[in-house]
């Protein structure tokens, strides 16, 4: 039996909105692929896109029939966070709640840890 924590735990609404994008997904997707960019005025931003392969030496985790596909070089900037999926009026997407940030820029679209 495996008690670690997972490095990533979605939302309730995150796992239904995954699970909506992959049936609309017009080729075969295997599931969701996280990953991390240098970017931005705080150095990085957080990029999920369909993973349609399994990459060498990506964690691959599963909640709840979604598997989850986390590039290796994003693990230590992700590990530990949440992953939920937010509408308003104005906006809707992916929000990652991230226990290791120490700083987000003011636009909320890159972050540093």
């Amino acid at each position: 039996m495996n008690t670690a924590s997972p490095p990533i735990t979605l939302t309730e609404s995150a796992i239904l909105r995954v699970k909506t994008l992959m049936k609309r997904a017009d080729k075969s997707v295997l599931g969701l692929r996280i990953g991390v960019t240098n970017t931005g005025c705080s150095g990085h931003m957080y990029q999920v896109e369909y993973a349609e392969e399994v990459r060498p030496l990506e964690e691959v985790m599963e909640q709840e029939g979604i598997k989850i596909f986390i590039d290796p070089l994003a693990m230590m900037f992700v590990f530990g966070s949440n992953l939920d999926y937010v509408e308003s009026k104005l906006q809707s997407g992916f929000v990652f709640e991230n226990p290791n940030e120490t700083s987000r820029c003011g636009c909320g679209e890159s972050f540093a840890v």
